[in-house]
């Protein structure tokens, strides 16, 4: 895990975020890639030079986040960038192929009810990339439990675990391994594959309607430091990704939440 991708958004938000990378990369001796998109304008007449404002405002923003986080002597390269945003940030993830996405839960503060905004909605939806999901306010502190939560017990990509076992190795973290069975679950589905069993510390079978209603039920138990999902496309949380935006009464984590891309 040697390179970090931070997209910025709101400014309150971003400064928290990229502070957490930046504890993070000091730990695993990464460098982070720290990008703010602008869109595009097309006008005309007194509002020509519209777009050279909103670059000259994007240029402003990063340099007031950057001059606010301790920086650790970490490596950080920053640019903006001028386009659609999540595309915008998908292509550069992509070029700079990098191991990770840190982003912010939320993108903006209108809307209490949302978890993921549209933005880092978005991003999960369209990248094949691992993302860690960072509440707003949360500090960084080292991950020694994780909550591994799965519906299917499937791996059809060897790869697809690769980032938690980073995870894993990094902070010596154990695994607990909750496997959820819903009423949707195929035989297949509810065998585990060697790779789960290689990694899970304990593993604990659980009969619930959806995966998230099974994380609530052992949160407390469990007392994780990071919950991991697998995002499929089929499945429960292939109906949250559907839309960009993702409300908090189907799924919310206070704490961090590692997205992990698999291919069923």
């Amino acid at each position: 895990m040697k390179s970090i991708l931070v997209p910025l958004g709101d400014s309150e938000k971003a400064i928290c975020t990229l502070q957490y990378a930046i504890d993070f990369a000091s730990i695993v001796n990464a460098k982070i890639y720290v990008i703010q998109v602008f869109g595009t304008t097309k006008v005309a007449g007194a509002l020509k030079n519209m777009n050279e404002l909103l670059e000259r405002d994007s240029e402003e923003e990063l340099a007031h986040v950057l001059a606010k986080v301790d920086k650790k002597g970490i490596e950080i390269i920053s640019k903006t960038i001028k386009g659609q945003i999540v595309d915008s940030i998908n292509r550069v993830a992509t070029l700079l192929n990098v191991d990770l996405i840190i982003a912010s839960a939320k993108n903006s503060a209108a809307d209490s009810s949302i978890y993921l905004g549209r933005i880092t909605g978005g991003l999960v939806k369209q990248t094949e990339l691992p993302m860690l999901i960072i509440p707003k306010g949360y500090k960084f502190k080292s991950i020694n439990n994780i909550l591994l939560s799965i519906r299917s017990g499937l791996l059809r990509r060897s790869n697809v675990l690769e980032p938690l076992e980073d995870f894993i190795k990094i902070f010596k973290a154990k695994v607990n391994l909750l496997h959820v069975v819903t009423p949707h679950n195929t035989v297949e589905d509810n065998s585990l594959d060697p790779g789960f069993t290689e990694i899970a510390d304990t593993i604990t079978n659980s009969e619930n309607a959806t995966v998230f209603q099974g994380v609530l039920e052992h949160l407390l138990e469990v007392n994780p430091d990071m919950i991991c999902v697998i995002r499929r496309k089929r499945g429960f949380f292939a109906r949250l990704w559907e839309q960009n935006s993702i409300k908090k009464v189907d799924f919310e984590s206070r704490i961090p939440l590692l997205i992990l891309k698999g291919n069923i």
